[in-house]
């Protein structure tokens, strides 16, 4: 059994959230751990730094080569769990897992209303809302490789879901869920990990010290190393915007590519 625990999204569906909960549980700060310094506890995957190049200098194929082995090498970061942030899907690319197995102990899979997806994604990236509802429905969607990052094969939502759910020893969260009921979401993350009995005061704690006005607040101070050229990291946390934000058109689509997967995670049509 390996020791890294997969979290893994969609982009913008609360992978930040849910790490800097982490921090604050297991970490215990006398005050909110700052969301700049949350690769001291959990890593992004595809960091270039990990692959000792550029990522747009590695191919595709250079790149599957080399995960494995950075896989390997992550498991050493930490003497316990090692907890990796990802926004691949659990597919494979090159005949290669995105996200080996046998480094894998288990995954939190975070999962949100794709429509909500849309409005957020397309605020983080400064593109139309039209043109990220094409690219969620599109299987082969992949954030390219740059200077930072290797690239990420996203796939299309419906198939992200899919390929995560499918995978051994997961934990499925709803970001709603979260946002409606904290307490319970959170603690649920705490007792699949194993870490021990959910402390009450602690879980309060942490819940408090990583939640979205204190994101924010610290973005609006310190900014966001992760963030948005375009807007704000910390945008509105909340859930079922799309109501008022989508057009009736904009809803349908997602709806039309989408909707035998959103009714899997109980996302009704409109």
């Amino acid at each position: 059994m390996g020791k890294i625990v997969w979290l893994a999204s969609y982009p913008k569906s609360g992978n930040t959230w849910v790490r800097a909960f982490l921090h604050n549980y297991i970490l215990q700060p006398e005050s909110p751990h700052s969301i700049n310094r949350l690769v001291e506890f959990s890593v992004a995957e595809c960091a270039a730094a990990f692959f000792h190049e550029p990522g747009e200098s590695l191919t595709t194929a250079q790149v599957q080569a080399l995960r494995p082995a950075v896989h390997e090498k992550l498991t050493h970061l930490h003497d316990d769990l090692v907890f990796v942030k990802t926004h691949n899907a659990n597919l494979a690319v090159e005949d290669v897992p995105l996200c080996t197995p046998e480094h894998s102990a288990g995954a939190v899979y975070i999962v949100r209303d794709p429509r909500d997806v849309a409005l957020s994604y397309a605020a983080y990236t400064g593109r139309g809302v039209d043109e990220i509802i094409e690219l969620m429905a599109n299987p082969r969607a992949a954030n390219a490789s740059d200077s930072a990052q290797v690239f990420e094969l996203l796939s299309s939502w419906s198939q992200h879901a899919i390929s995560w759910v499918a995978a051994p020893k997961r934990l499925l969260v709803r970001y709603e869920d979260l946002v409606a009921a904290p307490e319970r979401g959170f603690a649920r993350i705490i007792r699949f990990l194993g870490t021990g009995e959910v402390e009450a005061a602690r879980l309060q704690r942490a819940i408090e010290f990583s939640n979205f006005k204190t994101l924010a607040a610290q973005e609006a101070e310190s900014g966001y190393n992760a963030g948005s050229k375009n807007e704000k990291f910390f945008r509105a946390g909340k859930a079922g915007q799309w109501r008022e934000q989508l057009t009736p058109a904009q809803a349908r689509r997602i709806e039309e590519a989408h909707g035998e997967v959103m009714g899997k995670f109980g996302y009704g049509l409109s």
